[in-house]
């Protein structure tokens, strides 16, 4: 159970120190995004509460800018370069 909760906390940390998305962050650890956020939603939740709450953050502000993102990603394909 000890690997559990090392991925977890690492999984959280490498989220929160670059800001970085779940998809981000599953390319990065080798999992699937839907890991990743089963492990940072209700695996971190009993972990460690206060982690919990700063990824809860993000997370939050994630699903607020993702209609902005791909608004951009999609003009950047667009784009005459």
């Amino acid at each position: 159970m000890d690997y559990l909760k090392e991925r977890v906390i690492k999984t959280a940390h490498l989220m929160l120190d670059g800001r970085r998305t779940v998809r981000e962050v599953a390319k990065i650890v080798g999992f699937c995004k839907s890991t990743v956020h089963y492990d940072l939603t209700n695996r971190l939740k009993e972990i460690d509460y206060q982690l919990y709450l700063k990824i809860r953050e993000l997370l939050d502000y994630n699903k607020n800018v993702r209609h902005i993102r791909g608004g951009q990603a999609t003009k950047n394909k667009y784009s005459l370069h």
